[in-house]
């Protein structure tokens, strides 16, 4: 109890916002007081106010920024878990508060009671920490208590995963573009109702490019190249060059699917921050073969269980939108997946479904870094091109990196180096000339753009395992880069036009005439972007180059796949009332970005949902 009232006081002292709630813990303070002087089932009881305390004190600490957002009035509905209490009952409970939770949730609440469940904290916090200037800083930022976080895959590749209301979108560089009418079709998507839901989005989130000096330089160079028709600004995916939408505003504010819930009831949604899922339970009703979804285990911040259940009544459900690591993640630490895989785990086998995890794929993404003797703006995604070949260009300036990234880069330089045991064979001289050339790109802006090439697809795929029973820990994910031939053809393809733009008259007035296309290549093979090996022929050879300096470009997926763990109206296949709305499901990546679709996915199946149960399917007719 002392310690408790201790870190009261501390907290008190500086200035937090929860003035009301701290009043409440001096009165409960005084009691305590009287209690302890008193029996030792009084100081039991005294111990169990500390928990209460405890919970408190982290719903105060957690919720101060987020009342003095703007957003209070909206959100009152979004609250710390250690507020919940240990039983709970919804129509809906939705895993996984991000970039289709959040849009799926707010339409089911239209029509009935829904539970949000998200494993993060608010984007209300802190809106200066996820706006454009801090893109780097977000991304990059791996405490604990982050964002981000990060995960390597068995390829070698960094990555990362969402772990806030809102998801992805949060972190990513806010490029918006509808996936193409292919993908629409193929996905057995109704039309209509895929472009109303779409708008659904736009409406709250989207905005049109401001198209400064490097953007519109790149664009000319597109064009210039050959990369046509030029499309102007549209959400549509086209070949050719294009500006598309971003949720950044003109102030450079990131809007995300979070703010997406202004459009749920607010008096039929809860939504429960640092809320994570354990599993998910079964139960086999009389005459049904088949397990059936009832309820969850989740623990909020301070190690505390709860269940919630789903109510009796009604056709509800448990929907998984926790995102292509979580949702397989998840359904097999709640017993579903390959049976072999999850008895060696210990995990009790509700169904044996050899297709979770399978299929994991992640687009890669090569880059090279232009320097520029000019000023350029800072810009996150704007202009793309849709080439021909099947790679998609796209890029970005003057990033805000701050004057430590220079030292994590060599720090993470070293590491790569060293990570054998064995001395660098790496030289002093090129050790300095990576040093030099990362403090000159960089200081607390980069000086200049980049420009990448994401190949469509990929047709190259892994799997997902589990490493513990933690659903706090990341899987082991392997997603086989270039594992298919042509996936590399494409990523040549696309570097090929890449090379084409730098080296274009539309671009030359951001270049450095002693500094050549390979240059930049050999550079780039000098800083330590991955884990994987580099080869000597890489600045010489495309395909070599692909392989070598490959990253991600966070837009990974599967896992889940529609047609093999999901069917088409995204219900897992041999289970009741449990379904998975998210990105898992899908084969191929949406387009140039995926976060419309996903966005637009949430409050599609919503809106299919919610009127069947209202209407009976009557409203929904002729949807797929």
């Amino acid at each position: 109890m002392r310690q408790t009232l201790n870190v009261v006081e501390q907290t008190r002292a500086k200035g937090s916002a929860c003035s009301g709630d701290f009043k409440f813990l001096v009165i409960i303070r005084r009691v305590s007081t009287l209690w302890n002087r008193s029996s030792k089932f009084l100081t039991t009881m005294g111990s169990m106010l500390d928990k209460f305390m405890w919970a408190l004190l982290v719903e105060c600490i957690f919720l101060s920024g987020l009342s003095h957002s703007g957003q209070a009035s909206k959100y009152a509905f979004v609250r710390e878990a250690t507020s919940a209490p240990p039983f709970l009952s919804y129509d809906y409970i939705v895993i996984g508060g991000g970039t289709s939770g959040c849009p799926l949730a707010a339409t089911l609440s239209q029509g009935a009671r829904v539970l949000v469940l998200e494993r993060g904290g608010s984007p209300y916090t802190n809106p200066e920490r996820i706006n454009l200037k801090n893109f780097v800083h977000s991304l990059a930022d791996i405490s604990p208590s982050s964002f981000s976080q990060p995960f390597i895959s068995t390829d070698g590749v960094l990555n990362a995963r969402a772990r806030v209301l809102g998801g992805g979108s949060v972190l990513n560089a806010g490029f918006y573009s509808r996936a193409s009418s292919d993908f629409i079709r193929i996905s057995g998507w109704n039309e209509s109702l895929a472009e109303e839901s779409y708008k659904w989005v736009e409406r709250k989130v989207v905005f049109e490019p401001p198209m400064l000096q490097w953007q519109s330089a790149v664009r000319d160079g597109l064009v210039e190249v050959g990369v046509l028709p030029y499309n102007n600004f549209t959400y549509d995916h086209l070949n050719g060059t294009k500006i598309g939408g971003t949720i950044f505003d003109k102030k450079g504010n990131r809007h995300t699917a979070a703010d997406l819930l202004d459009y749920a009831d607010p008096n039929k949604i809860s939504v429960y921050l640092h809320a994570t899922v354990q599993k998910i339970l079964f139960r086999y009703n009389t005459g049904k073969r088949r397990p059936e979804a009832y309820g969850v285990m989740f623990v909020d911040a301070l190690g505390e269980m709860h269940r919630a259940y789903l109510n009796r009544k009604g056709k509800n459900e448990i929907i998984l939108s926790a995102g292509a690591i979580g949702s397989p993640q998840l359904l097999m630490l709640s017993g579903i997946g390959p049976a072999k895989h999850l008895q060696g785990h210990g995990i009790t086998v509700v169904l044996d479904r050899q297709w979770v995890g399978q299929e994991m794929a992640d687009n890669p993404m090569n880059v090279l870094v232009v320097p520029s003797p000019l000023p350029v703006e800072i810009s996150l995604v704007q202009t793309v091109g849709i080439t021909k070949s099947g790679s998609f260009i796209e890029t970005g300036s003057g990033l805000s990196l701050g004057h430590s990234w220079s030292e994590r880069l060599q720090k993470i330089f070293e590491f790569v180096s060293n990570q054998s045991g064995q001395p660098s064979t790496i030289s002093s001289e090129n050790k300095q000339r990576v040093s030099d050339f990362v403090r000159f790109l960089t200081g607390s802006t980069l000086k200049g753009g980049i420009i990448i090439e994401k190949i469509t697809g990929p047709r190259s795929t892994g799997h997902l395992e589990l490493i513990t029973t933690n659903p706090n820990d990341n899987p082991s994910v392997t997603f086989n880069y270039f594992k298919d031939p042509e996936d590399l053809r494409i990523c040549v393809e696309g570097m090929k036009t890449i090379i084409d733009v730098i080296n274009s008259k539309a671009l030359s007035k951001f270049r450095y005439p002693n500094l050549p296309v390979h240059a930049l290549m050999e550079l780039m093979l000098l800083i330590p972007m991955n884990l994987r090996p580099k080869h000597a022929n890489a600045a010489h050879s495309l395909q070599q180059y692909c392989r070598d300096t490959v990253l991600t470009i966070w837009h990974y997926h599967g896992g889940c796949l529609t047609g093999k763990v999901v069917d088409h109206d995204y219900k897992v296949i041999g289970v009741e009332a449990l379904r998975v709305i998210d990105g898992s499901t899908f084969y191929r990546t949406p387009g140039t970005n995926p976060q419309a679709t996903v966005m637009m996915l949430g409050r599609y199946m919503g809106e299919k949902i919610i009127n069947k149960r209202i209407f009976g399917g009557q409203k929904s007719e002729g949807i797929n």
